[in-house]
């Protein structure tokens, strides 16, 4: 079964892993044809195993030895990031950044009711399944919700922009 993977915390910060450093880990998993894409740490790779909870609690584990630093793992399969990508969460303007960030378990009602508080003109916040949906128009480096936000989902999620989303879709959605 073909999963992406998408990591927390690699290249942010104190934390720059090679890419390359990056696949040899996810082989040594026994993991075959493993792939990254950009250097934001998303793994493509198959495995026989489709149970995502024991997968994401190996790879953070054997990332931790490797690296030596925590690295959250939120792993979809290649028709679930094809949705994701598909996925048009806000009707109006498009000329907005948009990012998703993808979660382990669907957001809860506490944390839907604050997304609901950090909608402003300029932001738009929705939760759908085990992602989150974020529409700013100024982007999130001026965005005034880029604090709260980011304590809303604290280290449970890693973000990206859909784009990136988008162009894994079209590269692996298919397998």
């Amino acid at each position: 079964m073909r999963h992406i993977a998408f990591l927390r915390a690699i290249n942010v910060g104190p934390h720059v892993v090679k890419m390359d450093r990056l696949r040899k880990i996810f082989e040594a998993m026994a993991f075959t044809h493993v792939e990254t894409f950009i250097a934001s740490g998303n793994v493509i790779f198959d495995s026989p195993s489709s149970d995502r909870a024991a997968l994401e609690a190996r790879i953070e584990r054997d990332l931790k030895k490797a690296l030596g630093y925590d690295v959250g793992t939120f792993i979809r399969s290649c028709p679930e990031v094809s949705a994701i990508a598909a996925r048009d969460p806000f009707d109006g303007p498009t000329d907005c950044s948009l990012y998703v960030v993808f979660l382990k378990t669907a957001a809860d009602r506490a944390l839907r009711k604050r997304l609901a508080e950090l909608c402003s003109d300029t932001d738009a916040f929705q939760a759908h399944k085990r992602e989150l949906y974020w529409q700013s128009h100024n982007g999130i480096s001026q965005s005034a919700a880029a604090i709260p936000f980011g304590k809303a989902f604290a280290t449970g999620g890693t973000m990206r922009n859909v784009t990136t989303v988008r162009k894994l879709a079209a590269k692996y959605g298919s397998r």
